[in-house]
């Protein structure tokens, strides 16, 4: 089974997660910020993965600390899960809509982390949830799972929706290219013969 757990703790998180990249959707999630505990959990549901996240942050400060740290743990936990990356698709790609924004995501589990973020928002808030935080959480998810990441809003006005697309869309092209590709159980998909250094 392809699973793992990390604790992570700072002066200004305390983050415990637990994933499996073979679930099937289930999560329980608590990071103490509404609106991140929602995209997380349309991460988990649809790539399909399990998620078990706690984050206890320094909220009374704002939420940035926490969604941070959260993509820096969830993104060792998915490394770590992975292992030595044999037999998986390697690449994902998908298109999201969420009525009227759409997203694309690309992912290349490469071992080489990157990521290309372009995504305006119509609002710098939803709700209390900074949007620019979307991007934090990209960037520290793409370079602790060390993957290559492009996520790009082709269309969209409403911000909850444009956010929402592009986690939607993170989960799908992940759930694709961390899935066994059963013409090549056992290989690493790379000329090198590793996706690991």
């Amino acid at each position: 089974m392809r699973s793992a757990k990390i604790e992570r703790t700072t002066k200004e998180t305390r983050i415990s997660v637990a994933v499996d990249l073979d679930g099937t959707g289930k999560s329980v999630i608590a990071t103490g910020v509404g609106f991140f505990d929602h995209m997380l959990d349309q991460l988990a549901r649809h790539a399909p993965l399990d998620l078990e996240l706690e984050a206890k942050g320094d909220l009374h400060i704002d939420a940035h600390h926490t969604v941070e740290d959260v993509g820096i743990a969830l993104g060792q936990a998915v490394d770590k899960a992975l292992g030595e990356r044999k037999g998986i698709a390697r690449y994902g790609e998908a298109h999201v809509p969420l009525d009227e924004a759409l997203s694309r995501v690309v992912v290349d589990v490469s071992g080489r982390p990157f990521l290309v973020f372009d995504v305006a928002f119509a609002a710098d808030k939803i709700g209390d949830f900074d949007t620019e935080l979307v991007r934090e959480f990209f960037q520290a998810f793409a370079a602790n799972a060390r993957i290559g990441l492009h996520v790009e809003s082709l269309k969209g006005a409403n911000s909850h929706h444009i956010a929402e697309s592009c986690f939607k869309g993170l989960a799908r092209a992940l759930g694709k290219a961390v899935a066994i590709d059963a013409r090549r159980p056992g290989d690493v998909p790379s000329t090198k013969g590793t996706l690991t250094t």
